[in-house]
């Protein structure tokens, strides 16, 4: 748990580095902005889906039987 999120606070922080960067770029600033935008997006929904109890894990489906996981 730790070293996952270990992992993950590197890839949100670096998210905001690369977008930080993206502006002093001549050529790619928009590749290279929504890149970041990207790994800051990846970093907080594995975070989510690792946590404790997995905010995004449901244990009950729509018709109130057990999910089939």
């Amino acid at each position: 748990m730790i070293l996952s999120f270990i992992f993950f606070m590197i890839l949100f922080l670096g998210g905001f580095w690369v977008m930080g960067i993206s502006f002093g770029l001549p050529d790619f600033q928009a590749l290279v902005f929504i890149g970041g935008l990207l790994l800051i997006c990846i970093s907080l929904a594995f975070m989510m889906r690792e946590g404790r109890s997995g905010a995004t894990r449901r244990s009950k489906n729509w018709d109130g039987g057990p999910a089939a996981s």
